[in-house]
């Protein structure tokens, strides 16, 4: 006779008791993972702007009401960091380190972004360490490199020693985590600009004299760490290399120390940039006239139609699209994105020389706005500033004795408030015969116009 469990459910209970000890077990082990797993954060999408209007914001309310639909701000990291971490600092912690930031400093950066996001404006950050009056954060900020007798006293960026590095991640990250959400109650940054103009380093991004591949290299790691840092708290956000319009040349104002060809920098910088395992940097470009003294920039003659020019210019723009999208420089079968980041026209003094600089910017708009690959056109400056070297770019004018206080709008201003509006197009007619076309039909994405006006 076959004799009964005294329990006739215990089998049932021990296969309760297994899967549950089963389940905690995946439970624990997808926790370990989730732990170990390099986190990626869950972003907004990256926003879609209504134009490539843009400027480079010095008046919110003044850019507000031109319509302006991209802003650029500078952001010096020296402004910052708080290496005293005072109470009224707001702390931040990176890779378990405490860091500060000046709230003084952030609340001017939040009086700036919040009301440009607020109205749908895509915020650029140009990031920038100048050297500061404190040799600590000197040390600390600066490539170890850094010549103090550089001219604009901007450096590049230290991410040689530990303590630069985590302190040049730490900004990064702190920015990021502020701005990076359309819901953050201080505004939304969309593109971080690593440096200036870094192939005429000496002058905008200064590591002392030094070969185009040693400064490729440390360049590299810096942009590299910014995208490690950013990306933490906002996947979507854009990282950008800087560069200036001479692309097969270097600036002649340096020498081959201190500037460096566009094209063979970039070049270089894409090959290591795979070595390394590549991600998705872009590129932040100034196609400035190439006399900028002279805004008409289609009469530019360094700025031919081969892939030998000396300078690409807005004369020559497709050129830049169309070698970014060779698959040696795309990004997951894509070509990098563009931003026109800085570039303006002077204004020669007298009524002509204001019709010629407001001509060249519906000359450069009609340019960028036929490049599907270009998704901003920044204009610099708001208003004039003084320490320009006697150059006259603004909006606005600037008064007399003053750095950059506006005193009267100049013809371009009107030019500039109605590109991209139903307006456009009277407003930009007055240009044609200036420039040479009979229509702006003739300006095509697979090959320039040569405007037959003379100098």
């Amino acid at each position: 006779m076959t004799t009964l469990p005294r329990h006739p459910d215990t089998h049932i209970s021990s296969a309760l008791h297994f899967r549950n000890a089963l389940n905690a077990t995946f439970a624990w082990g997808w926790l370990i993972l989730l732990l170990l797993t390099p986190w990626k954060a869950m972003s907004d999408p990256y926003p879609v702007a209504a134009s490539k209007k843009g400027l480079q914001v010095q008046m919110v309310d003044d850019a507000l009401a031109l319509g302006v639909k991209h802003a650029a701000l500078n952001c010096n990291l020296s402004d910052l960091l708080d290496l005293s971490k005072a109470t009224q600092s707001i702390p931040h912690q990176w890779q378990g380190r405490a860091y500060s930031f000046h709230e003084p400093a952030i609340s001017r950066l939040d009086q700036q972004i919040k009301p440009l996001a607020d109205a749908g404006v895509l915020v650029s950050l140009i990031i920038l360490v100048y050297e500061s009056s404190q040799p600590e954060l000197n040390k600390l900020l600066l490539h170890p490199s850094y010549d103090r007798t550089a001219p604009n006293h901007l450096g590049a960026f230290n991410t040689v020693t530990e303590d630069g590095r985590g302190a040049f991640q730490a900004c990064l990250s702190f920015l990021a985590a502020r701005y990076g959400s359309a819901k953050s109650p201080h505004g939304r940054v969309v593109n971080y600009i690593i440096g200036n103009e870094v192939n005429s380093h000496w002058f905008w991004s200064n590591m002392g004299r030094v070969s185009m591949e040693r400064f490729a290299d440390a360049y590299l790691t810096s942009v590299r760490a910014a995208h490690d840092a950013i990306k933490v708290h906002d996947a979507t956000a854009r990282v950008f290399v800087s560069l200036e319009h001479h692309w097969n040349i270097h600036y002649p104002g340096g020498d081959e120390t201190q500037t460096f060809a566009a094209r063979p920098f970039l070049e270089y910088f894409a090959r290591e940039a795979r070595k390394g395992g590549d991600f998705p940097w872009h590129v932040a470009f100034h196609p400035y006239p190439e006399n900028l003294f002279e805004p008409r920039t289609w009469l530019d003659k360094s700025a031919t139609f081969e892939e030998s020019t000396p300078r690409i210019t807005f004369r020559n723009l497709p050129l830049l699209t169309r070698f970014l999208d060779k698959a040696e420089l795309q990004y997951d079968g894509q070509p990098r994105r563009v931003i026109l980041s800085e570039q303006g026209f002077h204004a020669k003094a007298g009524a002509e020389g204001e019709l010629l600089q407001a001509a060249a910017y519906a000359y450069a708009y009609k340019q960028a706005e036929a490049l599907p690959g270009i998704d901003a056109f920044i204009l610099h400056r708001h208003v004039d500033h003084s320490h320009e070297g006697g150059l006259n770019l603004g909006l606005w004018e600037r008064k007399p004795d003053s750095i950059a206080t506006p005193e009267r709008r100049r013809k371009i201003y009107e030019v500039f408030r109605n590109a991209d509006t139903s307006n456009q197009t009277d407003a930009f007619r007055f240009a044609l015969p200036l420039i040479g076309l009979s229509s702006w039909d003739s300006l095509k994405e697979q090959g320039i116009s040569k405007p037959s006006a003379k100098p």
